[in-house]
């Protein structure tokens, strides 16, 4: 099975090993990945903060290095989401441009979701051991439905404990550009977050977007924790320790 892997700008510019954790396990479920060297942003910075133009040309560009690949995999549910779900809004008054934005759509899909139920991965490469407590983000769960997915992953790891924290479900303060325009009150609900995971006493606190992750970590870190371990669940997924 032919996959491209989206590795999202986070990722490529904060946290390059979640790319690689991605490939790792892919390959494990049997696939052939590529990625496509020319991949920048999926455009959603610029959707959300109403520049149109530039949110269709990235679209468009994305289009044209993806299109030709069997499945697109992100390790990210908001990046996969801005591509399956608004790249047919963006592009709706261009009929060819439409057509192709849903064509792609279709492959589209959040890395634990692909690995659960299209390759069904039975056997992972990860030995991590110890306590997790798991996020889920906003846009992954409620445009996605990553729910059960991850949490199916890391119970095919014997040597993990899912401790699940008051308001997994509830937004870490992140949102992207709302993190940007709203500081204090993303800062809030951040130490909200953290709360919560740290009361789990889990050795590391585990999601599946790095925005939310490096939010989290960062609020974590102001707080005074120096210990608790923040990472994405590919991280988890393959970890050798």
């Amino acid at each position: 099975m032919r996959v491209a892997l989206f590795v999202t700008c986070l990722v490529d510019l904060m946290r390059p090993r979640i790319g690689f954790a991605a490939i790792e396990l892919l390959e494990a479920a049997g696939c052939e990945v590529e990625v496509p060297t020319t991949q920048t942003c999926c455009g959603q910075p610029a959707w959300n903060s109403g520049d149109r133009a530039a949110a269709a040309t990235l679209a468009k560009k994305l289009i044209v290095e993806f299109e030709s690949c069997g499945y697109v995999v992100a390790p990210s549910g908001s990046c996969a989401d801005h591509i399956r779900n608004e790249y047919p809004v963006i592009l709706a008054d261009d009929p060819e441009w439409h057509g192709r934005a849903v064509a792609l759509a279709s492959r589209v899909y959040e890395l634990t979701d692909f690995l659960t139920n299209v390759v069904q991965i039975e056997s992972l490469p990860g030995k991590f051991a110890g306590s997790i407590t798991y996020h889920d983000s906003c846009t992954g769960l409620r445009s996605m439905g990553i729910k059960v997915q991850p949490r199916a992953l890391l119970g095919k790891l014997p040597g993990v404990e899912l401790r699940e924290m008051t308001g997994a479900e509830e937004c870490c303060g992140f949102g992207g550009t709302f993190s940007v325009k709203f500081g204090e009150i993303s800062a809030a609900i951040a130490e909200r977050k953290c709360t919560n995971a740290c009361a789990t006493q889990a050795d590391a606190i585990v999601g599946g977007d790095l925005g939310c992750l490096l939010n989290i970590e960062g609020k974590l870190r102001r707080m005074g924790d120096e210990t608790t371990k923040v990472m994405h669940i590919a991280e988890v997924l393959t970890a050798k320790e």
